[in-house]
């Protein structure tokens, strides 16, 4: 499999911001870059702005719901994300636990609408700094990772760590930090056939290849950075 970058805007970009950065980022690659798949994640609002025509990048849904439709105001289904040309929802960012409250069995729900309507969920897992300070990283995981029990062992799927201490502070795990928590990710993930570690948590051109050669990972899901559609290229080329 190749390895998998993932440009998360959160809540930033209006529709021009999004078309001119699917230019600057289609200019950037060409005809693609070699051995990576890109996606990207942009608001709700500019899920058609920022698709290329061309394919070259795949379109990902920031957030789902965990209803499959209904009276839920606000809300946005599996269904209309894969309606609206998403193959990925990320599911369980650690702003969505820690600001919104989702909880286990929401996201399992949410992982099972996204099976639904085939739409690959990017399952987001980690520690904060309190937890990482007791030495608690590695129960976290596997706490998390029970979230998956009822989800389809032989289908797809990305699990993305990204420690909650290292999201938008600019302290990025270090290689070591990251290959740990991989090797602990693939050790509780054994039994799963097609399965793609990611890192995320202040990555940059800068730290990027380091970050993949020797952090074990498949990949990363970027935050800041990505918004930049230059930086967000020269993250897919890290080699």
């Amino acid at each position: 499999m190749s390895n998998l970058f993932v440009a998360n805007w959160k809540m930033n970009m209006v529709r021009p911001q999004a078309r001119a950065y699917a230019q600057e980022l289609a200019s950037e690659i060409g005809d693609g870059v070699e051995g990576a798949e890109l996606v990207v994640a942009p608001p709700f609002t500019a899920l058609d702005a920022a698709r290329d025509p061309r394919e070259r990048w795949s379109i990902a849904g920031q957030n789902v719901s965990e209803h499959a439709a209904g009276a839920f105001t606000g809300e946005v289904s599996a269904m209309m994300l894969a309606d609206a040309g998403c193959r990925y929802a990320i599911v369980g960012h650690s702003e969505r636990r820690t600001l919104f409250g989702e909880d286990r069995q929401m996201l399992a729900r949410k992982l099972a609408r996204c099976r639904e309507a085939l739409v690959l969920p990017i399952y987001c897992v980690g520690e904060t700094k309190a937890e990482r300070d007791r030495g608690l990283t590695t129960a976290v995981l596997a706490a998390q990772v029970e979230t998956l029990a009822d989800d389809p062992p032989n289908d797809p799927l990305v699990v993305a760590y990204e420690p909650v201490w290292a999201i938008g502070t600019g302290l990025a795990a270090t290689p070591a930090d990251a290959a740990s928590a991989a090797a602990c990710l693939r050790a509780l993930l054994f039994s799963r056939s097609h399965v793609r570690i990611l890192y995320g948590g202040s990555v940059n051109s800068g730290n990027a290849a380091e970050l993949l050669v020797a952090g074990g990972v498949d990949g990363f899901l970027v935050g800041g950075a990505s918004l930049d559609a230059t930086t967000f290229a020269a993250i897919a080329r890290a080699r």
